[in-house]
């Protein structure tokens, strides 16, 4: 098998020659997402390769060598751009779409502009906190297991929650305060496995190889992103080859087996591009757990082209996972991330997003743009009990039921108009219609009034109900000098449960020092409901079911964002913010206590025992970041992030606690070298490296004599994350190979990625086992391979 492994290899590499490829794409305004015509297009490095961009602002570089290329745009009126990092395989054409921004005045000089990078933020009204990723950076990178959630802990000032799950913790907020937008629109977690009101999960249902750029905006979001306190993740589904057919087929252990397929659609310059997935790592035996999770995923945009009524395209994301989680498949003592020996758990989610979007140009610098879609995400999580384990009185009882589905139905209307080269005013407005139905059945924590010596199976929520979040907003864009530009906005929010209305200003300011520096200073109130699992919860009083927590007010967050951006050479970037987010409105306890909403989170649940809550909690974040970034050029790459941070709140007994979210910092060192390859030199070899390390989480510590006599896991709400885990440590390594054929349109990439390469003993977490009836210590996951092959054509 080496052997045969090596021979293939080396076919490839001594290659004499390859086919040379494609690059395809559109010219648009930045301010008023019109099309320009006339634009040149021209591939830097090699005379005599350019195109001009025609009535519909398309354009085409044919004969392009493989491998990364630049290109530079250039059109009368716009400031010249040069966009770096393509890169050009024989199995696939590139495509992408431009946007170019009008010179100040007309009298202007036109320079070529620093490059189009991953600094620049796709939404034209986001200034500060802001970061533009691709899907060639959720594929490079060490240790991302093509997950863009994974991805974002790159980033500064963002840790995942840990390597079982790709929750998304941001500047010390709860993962709970994420935003996922899909198309224009809010969506549910777009994960397998996940629950009720988490946004995160063990495996991503998102397919990188479907995204196009998108925006990770993390502070004084602009005024058309509400209901969110942490984070947005706006993404876009990329649009399919509309002239030719390509074919994508491949294998990795954590994404899974993959097909995908694109192509034209119709006559007016449409496309389709469908994509399916299926998990294999359980086979594999990297899940973590001796069970063997089963999820699958759908992806699909149809774009029906230009019409008389505008341009319509269909999308959506369809997913299924489940998993039995068997306590006879792990030991007495087990290290097993998620199953324990005295207990049989069955879980099952899915998720589902259908939409239709409609773009329609009104004249010359205006355009409307309407989405209709809906959504589902739901679960079901049963769990069975054994008492008096592998003994011959040995029996089991139902213990945990809970049935959730969350549907909704959103309209999104956005208007967009440029007034002039020096302002745009964009409002729209949002409506969410949610339709909730959740019952949750449990016994953990509940007494035994019927003398059974068993606790009393309780049902803890029973809700079919329906709620509606309605978001108007207004923002506008203006370049008030050459180096001066400023936007404001105004965001409303309606939330229909507690019939509370709020208005949120947002504003944000840039001045360029000089042609490589310059400052920015943004501002946001930002509100968001309490998690649906709390506000639902039933309080029994006199054998009556109350939701008592129902009319708890908005969790609110005013942001403030100081920010210096310094470009010292022509591919580097050093970028420092400084930030403050003051909290109130959270959810704590009547009687003086520890607890508060800003601490749930980043789990598969919540709190069952929270009833019966006021607004009254109070936070605070407060810290410092720093980004040096090398782009990609002359072979290689380099990202070092670094984080300082403090996350504070207090309950209701006004103490000052640590967040458990409060890592106080964060610390990423990515690099990347390619090297040509073959005779041809057309083939790449690749090594990438990822190192990460940050302070470790708070937590409550547990208190085992009250564990001992209850028969579950009490923790000592006497010290509320009083005690904080090791710091987190881990190095990855990977290692990829790209071919391109010499005869055909295909190419090969296969690549192999050591993750935890030092075999760093991370801590999960420390729990109460009933078995052992001691405190048990569980690692995260070692040293782990992933690997994956991908075959286009």
């Amino acid at each position: 098998m080496k052997k045969l492994v090596f021979s293939f290899f080396m076919l490839l590499i001594l290659q004499v020659q390859a086919q040379n490829g494609v690059i395809r794409g559109v010219i648009t305004d930045k301010q008023s997402e019109k099309t320009i015509e006339g634009a040149v297009i021209t591939l830097l490095g090699n005379d005599g390769i350019t195109a001009v961009s025609d009535e519909f602002g398309r354009f085409k570089l044919e004969q392009v060598p493989l491998g990364r290329q630049s290109i530079a745009i250039d059109a009368t009126g716009y400031e010249s751009s040069v966009l770096p990092e393509l890169e050009v395989v024989s199995g696939k054409e590139v495509l992408t779409n431009i946007a170019l921004t009008q010179t100040f005045n007309e009298l202007s000089e036109v320079v070529i502009a620093a490059p189009n990078n991953k600094a620049k933020a796709i939404n034209k009204m986001a200034a500060v906190s802001v970061r533009q990723f691709s899907p060639d950076e959720v594929n490079r990178y060490a240790g991302g297991r093509s997950d863009v959630a994974r991805l974002a802990s790159n980033f500064a000032g963002v840790s995942t929650a840990d390597d079982s799950r790709n929750d998304i913790i941001v500047r010390g907020n709860s993962s709970t305060g994420l935003l996922w937008r899909l198309e224009g629109i809010p969506i549910p977690s777009p994960n397998h496995f996940s629950t009720l009101a988490t946004t995160g999960s063990p495996v991503s249902a998102l397919n990188p190889n479907v995204l196009a750029n998108s925006d990770f905006l993390t502070s004084a979001f602009p005024a058309e992103y509400g209901n969110a306190l942490g984070a947005v993740f706006d993404l876009g589904l990329r649009k399919g080859n509309s002239e030719s057919y390509e074919y994508t087929v491949g294998v990795a252990a954590f994404p899974g087996a993959e097909a995908l397929a694109e192509g034209p659609l119709g006559k007016n310059g449409g496309s389709f591009l469908v994509a399916a997935r299926y998990g294999i790592v359980g086979s594999l035996g990297l899940a973590g757990t001796a069970a063997q999770p089963n999820y699958n995923d759908l992806t699909f945009n149809f774009d029906f082209g230009r019409s008389k009524l505008g341009r319509f395209s269909a999308f959506g994301i369809l997913g299924n996972s489940n998993i039995d989680l068997l306590g006879r498949d792990v030991e007495l003592s087990s290290d097993d991330l998620f199953a324990t020996r005295d207990e049989d758990s069955f879980v099952e989610s899915r998720f589902a997003v259908l939409g239709i979007k409609q773009q329609i140009e009104l004249g010359e610098r205006s355009f409307l743009k309407n989405v209709v879609s809906v959504s589902t995400s739901g679960n079901l999580f049963d769990q069975d009990r054994y008492f008096n384990l592998e003994t011959p009185e040995e029996f089991k009882i139902r213990w945990t039921e809970a049935d959730n589905t969350e549907s909704r139905v959103t309209l999104s209307s956005l208007f967009n108009t440029k007034l002039s080269r020096k302002a745009t005013i964009r409002a729209g407005a949002l409506v969410e219609f949610f339709r909730l139905n959740s019952e949750l059945s449990d016994r953990e924590q509940q007494a035994d009034t019927d003398n059974d010596q068993l606790p009393d199976f309780v049902n803890l929520i029973d809700i079919d109900g329906n709620y509606t979040v309605f978001q108007p907003y207004v923002q506008g864009q203006f370049r008030l000098t050459e180096k001066l530009l400023f936007n404001a906005g105004i965001h409303g929010q309606y939330f229909s449960l507690n019939e509370q209305t709020v208005v949120e200003p947002r504003f944000s300011a840039s001045y360029s020092l000089n042609p490589k520096s310059n400052i920015s200073y943004g501002y946001g109130l930002h509100h968001q409901n309490v998690a649906a699992p709390i506000l639902f919860l039933n309080q029994y009083i006199d054998g009556v079911a109350f939701q008592s927590n129902r009319d708890l007010k908005l969790v609110r967050s005013q942001h403030h964002v100081l920010g210096y951006d310094y470009r010292f050479g022509k591919d580097w970037r050093l970028k420092v913010e400084v930030y403050y987010q003051d909290i109130d409105n959270a959810a704590v306890e009547r009687v003086p206590t520890g607890y508060s909403s800003l601490t749930e989170g980043a789990d598969f649940g919540f709190s069952i025992d929270k009833t019966n809550l006021v607004s009254n909690g109070t936070g605070y974040n407060r810290g410092m970041e720093l980004t040096l970034e090398k782009f990609f050029s002359k072979g290689y790459n380099a990202l070092i992030t670094a984080s300082t941070f403090e996350s504070k709140y207090k309950g209701s007994d006004q103490v000052e606690r640590d967040s458990p979210f409060n890592n106080g910092y964060i610390l990423n060192v990515l690099a990347g070298k390619e090297f040509k390859i073959g005779k041809a030199r057309k083939n790449v070899f690749a090594i990438n490296t990822k190192f990460t390390t940050s302070g470790g989480r708070y937590y409550t510590p547990v208190d085992l004599q009250a564990s001992i006599a209850q028969g579950y896991e009490v923790l000592d709400e006497s010290a509320y994350y009083s005690e904080q885990y090791d710091a987190y440590l881990r190095l990855d390594l990977k290692f990829s190979f790209k071919f391109n054929s010499a005869k055909k349109k295909s190419s090969h990439q296969f690549y192999i990625d050591f993750q935890n390469i030092t075999n760093n003993e991370n801590v999960f977490t420390r729990d109460y086992n009933r078995v052992t009836q001691q405190v048990n210590q569980i690692d995260q996951i070692g040293f782990q391979p992933d690997f994956g092959y991908r075959f286009q054509f």
